[in-house]
């Protein structure tokens, strides 16, 4: 059985060392005691009979949950890893740009030789202009680019005969009565395409949103920039800084990702529920830039706008007896932060482990019960303006231990931790919120679909060197020497 897909479509179309290989290939052999192997086909006439199921595995989409989930299945290691076909969008409006993705880590992690920077303390202004900064050692906080995400995991896989890559965007995925699941789809040529497998796991941003109690917007704006002189502190994130104008509804924050004494992203953050127009974003980061942040003289390299749902909605992990949901599609993205990448590699992990095992091919929780009805009550008190934002984000920073707090924002507290934070915030408020929440009823957000993004956004135009789409390197031809980049991590040999 062969594996068919247009020639020179590759998952990065213009950048041939990212591609699939183009040309058909033998599907691997199925492990012991399965049926076919994985199939891709253009549709052929009706068979008579039942046609059973394949047992490989079909994954829909390349971002960081697709490609982490693909790379975990086949890593090299005792247990056999079953065929996979990934199936990426064509190049075109469904296919994401250049991103940035942000995650707290101790040590050293399998995705290390993508970090583009890492810090060690993270730093809050309330809005009168005190700071608050923490040393969160042994945690760093890291910066991966999408484009070195991919690239790092395409070179593992193309070494890897198992996995098959596919250009088509996808129209349908469902199970089929003899069990399995059929995904159905279009080639860039216009062709349709036939993918079956055991299961499937699409991380397709869900259309509509599911309906929840609450629905604020986490949005915002961020410009690449280079100063004219140093003036950024390169071993410090601007975690928060509510300096910013407020808004009628919700609050505002500014974020900067220092990557040399002249380089940086920064970005103007809302939670509320309406978005801006481009004027309003592009001066609000403006006033930031030149009135709070003092910047002096710059250049903006790029810009990048996202928008991700902070909703108490229940995201449906299973969509079929044998389609699953991941990534921000199945809830990885963690309601009251915007967070999502730590969770995929814990979900992509334990989810591939089970798997090979022949255990159940649920994906796991992304996050604990606790953790989604905490979510939910501080959702609510923001929505509400029953508590005050920036008062309730700076006092937990100033009174929590960094590597509690840290945790408990990954999800991965204990009871414990979670009743001394809970001994920090406006009990009364948030007490009132939770009472009243079993009575509030769910809606699905009205309006447009929301391109929901893992926090950070998406590069809007290739402003940098080359077009590249992001900014040249604080070392480029037009940065000046005395700017050096925040060290980073060595790159870790493959697991």
């Amino acid at each position: 059985m062969s594996v068919q897909h247009p020639a020179g479509r590759g998952p990065l179309a213009g950048r041939p060392a990212r591609g699939p290989r183009g040309s058909a290939a033998e599907a691997p052999d199925s492990p012991a005691g399965g049926g076919d192997p994985v199939g891709v086909r253009h549709p052929r006439p009706a068979r008579t009979g039942p046609r059973p199921a394949a047992t490989g595995i079909a994954v829909i989409g390349a971002g960081a949950a697709g490609l982490t989930l693909v790379d975990a299945l086949t890593a090299p290691g005792r247990l056999p890893a079953p065929p996979v076909v990934l199936i990426e969008a064509t190049p075109g409006p469904l296919r994401p740009p250049p991103r940035t993705w942000c995650f707290w880590q101790e040590g050293a992690g399998r995705y290390d030789a993508a970090v583009g920077a890492a810090w060690q303390r993270l730093r809050l202004h309330d809005t009168a202009g005190r700071a608050v900064e923490r040393d969160i050692a042994p945690l760093r906080y890291k910066m991966v680019r999408s484009d070195d995400f991919e690239a790092l995991v395409s070179r593992r896989l193309a070494a890897r005969p198992g996995v098959r890559r596919l250009a088509a965007d996808v129209d349908a995925a469902a199970g089929l009565p003899g069990g399995g699941a059929e995904v159905r789809a279009t080639a860039a040529d216009g062709s349709p395409v036939t993918v079956r497998a055991r299961w499937v796991y699409d991380s397709r941003p869900p259309d509509p949103l599911p309906a929840g109690r609450t629905g604020l917007l986490q949005h915002f704006r961020g410009w690449f920039v280079r100063t004219d002189r140093p003036r950024f502190e390169t071993g410090t994130v601007e975690l928060m800084d509510f300096r910013t104008r407020r808004p009628a509804h919700g609050l505002s924050f500014g974020y900067v990702l220092p990557t040399g004494p002249c380089t940086a992203l920064v970005e103007y953050t809302e939670f509320s529920r309406r978005l801006l127009d481009d004027a309003a974003y592009e001066e609000a980061l403006g006033h930031y830039c030149r009135e709070v942040l003092r910047l002096g003289g710059f250049t903006v390299r790029a810009r990048e706008t996202g928008v991700i749902p902070m909703t108490d909605a229940p995201f449906v992990r299973r969509a079929g007896p044998a389609v699953f949901r991941i990534g921000t599609a199945g809830g990885a993205t963690r309601p009251s932060t915007g967070y999502t990448f730590a969770t995929i590699q814990r979900q992509s992990l334990a989810l591939a482990r089970a798997v090979r095992a022949g255990r159940s091919p649920v994906p796991p929780r992304p996050h604990p019960a606790r953790a989604r009805a905490m979510d939910a009550v501080l959702l609510r008190a923001l929505d509400s303006g029953r508590i005050d934002g920036p008062e309730f984000f700076v006092r937990l920073f100033r009174r929590v231990p960094p590597g509690r707090l840290l945790r408990f924002l990954d999800g991965r507290s204990t009871l414990a931790e979670e009743l001394a934070i809970g001994a920090r915030v406006p009990v009364l408020p948030m007490l009132h919120c939770a009472a009243e929440l079993p009575l509030l009823p769910r809606r699905t957000p009205p309006g447009p679909r929301i391109p929901t993004r893992p926090r950070h956004g998406i590069p809007e135009g290739p402003e940098g060197p080359e077009g590249s789409g992001v900014p040249a390197g604080p070392t480029g031809p037009e940065g000046p020497e005395d700017c050096q980049t925040p060290e980073v991590p060595a790159p870790q040999e493959e697991l």
